[in-house]
């Protein structure tokens, strides 16, 4: 099974894992379980950072504590290959998890995410 690559443009990832997607940054991630759609196998998504207009109608508390509702609304709107609503309402919980770190990642400004690492 090989991931579904992005047509979009992508650069070198820098020591941080992050990568540039259509001007965002975004992060790789590997699925515990894959997702079948249509006779293709998605192994792998690239997460966008979400911007103001991603969060719409979201609030930030519930993305933050990873809330599933909030987390399962945002996904469509940040990942490439866009996975759809019900592909993430059969997500694994493992790969949920995972993606609802990553948004929190995202939303966590950068010196206090530093400060963590100290």
């Amino acid at each position: 099974m090989t991931a579904v690559q992005t047509t979009t443009t992508d650069t070198a990832a820098p020591a941080g894992g992050h990568i540039i997607i259509n001007g965002r940054k975004a992060v790789h991630i590997p699925l515990e379980t894959a997702i079948e759609r249509k006779g293709e196998t998605i192994t792998a998504v690239h997460l966008m950072k979400p911007l103001a207009g991603d969060l719409r109608g979201l609030l930030l508390a519930e993305l933050l504590q990873y809330k599933t509702d909030a987390v399962m609304k945002l996904l469509p709107r940040i990942t490439v290959p866009t996975i759809t609503d019900p592909e993430v309402s059969n997500m694994d919980t493992a790969d949920l998890v995972t993606m609802a770190m990553e948004v929190a990642a995202f939303l966590t400004p950068k010196a206090v995410l530093e400060s963590l690492q100290q």
